[in-house]
């Protein structure tokens, strides 16, 4: 019987887990839901973006210039409001719909019913200081505190537990039949009846239950027990390395980690870009390092591992045919954070030659952007979302201006050098195969 190695060993513990993760239907739903958000929060970036462009003068041209009485800076603003300021509605509605159709009910209105409950959940008062005035005010309405980042994790509570009675009535065959004949809408309108009554009812009783607490509301109790928390560990130096070996060991067995780890920790990261945007907005210094745009932009170049850097060192220094002809073919895709022909063309997956540099590049990356970063060398990333295929040295510097790319840059050189005695081994290897098979042809 053949004696198992070290990584069959790993592959053997680690795959049934990683498997088991990835199939998980809660975490796929979160994934789905902030996929449908993703374009309108780009989108509204953008907008983002061209108001605080990090040229001085054009700012300044925004804000003064004016069309019917309204500065042209504050047109582009209403964009961004209609997108990161209310994030957490799409969101909401984006995995109601998602876990609705794991669970095989009608999508459209696991949506729905998803979002009524979150609102029925939502205190309706918030204290308002008008300017100018040390005094706050109660005031009726919906803060948009509770509609953006603050109520991210009370909506993926409340799409889940709404879906989930949604779906329990429907099996229980609680549902208004229409006859046939009947338009397939209204039939649908009417089946939900029931599944819909009960949800609100439930979310009407959870309102009750947590209007007798210290905290008022479910808001506030998930805010500050759950999401807070949270924020404060998963926005650590150390949560960002946990997480990215762990991301990157399911990379180096073949399993897309970065969707796994993505499903968990995105809700963390994406709130904590949205406090550093309204920062940026209110004329403030962001305060979060950790965020999205700091795993997007600057812990890897070219893909999971970083591998940018690996494709430059082997476009620079290899000799083999394989090697050379794979990094000329990949090294553009790269540049866009495409690295799917690296990771199982050259291969890396299952490579004990490239395991080392794989997990230690996009860590010296995390740890050195966290120093830079803290240490005031480089601003804070401002909370503006980027769509993950931006080249770097341009998110660099519309993210952290142009401390941004030169640390970029940086980073990819120090990835270069760790990358180098590794591909020289992998490229001495293929050389060696080559000539060997060469020789063979000629006998």
């Amino acid at each position: 019987m053949k004696k198992q190695s070290f990584m069959d060993k790993i592959e053997e513990k680690m795959m049934p887990i990683a498997a088991k993760i990835s199939a998980n239907a809660h975490l796929q739903s979160i994934r789905d839901g902030f996929a449908l958000a993703m374009p309108l929060l780009i989108i509204g970036s953008i907008f983002m973006l061209i108001s605080n462009f990090p040229i001085q003068s054009w700012i300044d041209l925004l804000n003064s210039a004016e069309i019917n009485g309204n500065t042209i800076s504050s047109y582009f603003s209403a964009a961004t409001s209609a997108s990161f300021t209310i994030m957490s509605i799409f969101v909401v509605i984006g995995i109601g719909h998602a876990y609705a159709t794991r669970l095989g009910v009608n999508p459209l209105f696991g949506g729905v019913v998803s979002l009524v409950g979150w609102f029925i959940l939502m205190p309706f008062k918030f204290d308002f200081t008008p300017e100018g005035s040390e005094d706050a005010f109660t005031v009726s309405g919906l803060s948009l505190d509770w509609l953006g980042s603050k109520g991210v994790f009370i909506g993926i509570i409340s799409a889940f537990l709404a879906v989930r009675i949604y779906k329990i009535i429907v099996d229980k065959g609680l549902v208004i039949k229409m006859p046939a004949g009947v338009p397939p809408t209204v039939g649908q309108s009417f089946a939900s009846l029931f599944p819909t009554a009960f949800v609100m009812t439930t979310f009407v009783l959870i309102r009750f239950i947590f209007s007798l607490t210290q905290w008022g509301n479910a808001f506030t109790f998930v805010y500050s027990v759950l999401q807070l928390p949270l924020q404060h560990i998963g926005g650590s130096l150390p949560a960002m390395i946990l997480v990215y070996l762990f991301a990157h060991a399911l990379w180096f067995l073949g399993i897309h980690g970065t969707n796994i780890t993505d499903s968990m920790f995105l809700p963390v990261l994406y709130a904590l870009s949205a406090e550093n945007l309204a920062k940026v907005t209110a004329g403030q210094m962001p305060e979060n390092i950790i965020n999205v745009q700091f795993q997007n932009l600057f812990a890897t170049f070219g893909g999971a591992g970083s591998t940018l850097s690996l494709l430059i060192v082997a476009v620079l220094i290899s000799k083999s045919k394989r090697l050379k002809q794979l990094s000329r073919l990949s090294i553009l895709p790269a540049v866009f954070g495409i690295n799917e022909p690296v990771i199982y063309g050259l291969p890396i997956v299952l490579n004990p030659l490239l395991f080392i540099p794989f997990l230690l590049v996009p860590t010296v990356n995390i740890i050195i952007t966290y120093i830079t970063m803290s240490i005031g060398l480089v601003p804070i990333t401002n909370g503006i979302i980027m769509p993950w295929t931006t080249p770097p040295i341009i998110s660099g510097f519309l993210s952290s201006n142009w401390q941004g790319a030169v640390l970029q840059i940086l980073l990819i050189a120090i990835g270069c050098l760790i990358y180098y005695p590794f591909i020289a081994a992998v490229d001495k290897n293929n050389l060696i195969q080559e000539e060997s098979l060469e020789s063979e042809e000629v006998k």
